[in-house]
């Protein structure tokens, strides 16, 4: 049975268009813009953006792909500043160190790398409007070669952190067949 409208044919409409206003209105506004780098660190951990992963004694393989392989430290994580995380992954692809993935938990450990980044790469910009705070959080740095992305969801206490090349990151995506969009 088909649904039909109970308001007159001419308020329809206006509820529609008020509905609609205020469903826009609810939307959460999206994060602030990234912070200029201050400091492109261009690789991590002294491994430059590029580099072959394959022959460092340090790392050892654990997952591999048709284009995209993946490196843990055979010691573990380092730490990152005062922070001490849970994982840290190194990948390349074709063959080309391209990003980190760092994965942490905890409000103490969030707080350690926020201020890590800053010195590091420069503060965020504090501004009304600009720093998003709640239960998630994401900040970005952009360089000319490195770009940090960092999201926290207050809600488990977990937080994710990607430092990546900005030049060989986006070939990540060149593997993902179209109907996966």
């Amino acid at each position: 049975m088909p649904v039909r409208c109970l308001l007159p044919s001419r308020v329809a409409p206006l509820a529609l268009s008020a509905a609609l206003a205020c469903s826009i209105a609810l939307t959460p506004a999206p994060f602030a813009n990234a912070v200029t780098m201050v400091n492109d660190p261009k690789g991590f951990n002294g491994i430059p953006w590029g580099a072959m992963l394959n022959d460092r004694p340090e790392l050892s393989l654990v997952n591999t792909a048709r284009r995209i392989k993946e490196y843990d430290f055979k010691s573990g994580p380092n730490p990152l500043g005062e922070a001490r995380v849970e994982m840290m992954r190194l990948s390349t692809v074709d063959d080309k160190f391209a990003r980190v993935t760092i994965r942490y938990r905890g409000k103490d450990v969030h707080a350690r790398l926020l201020a890590h980044l800053q010195t590091q790469y420069g503060p965020l910009d504090r501004s009304p409007g600009q720093t998003m705070r709640g239960f998630n959080q994401q900040y970005n740095w952009r360089g000319a070669d490195t770009e940090i992305n960092m999201t926290y969801e207050g809600q488990g206490e977990r937080g994710f952190l990607f430092i990546e090349s900005t030049v060989l990151a986006p070939r990540f995506n060149d593997s993902l067949p179209e109907s996966a969009y």
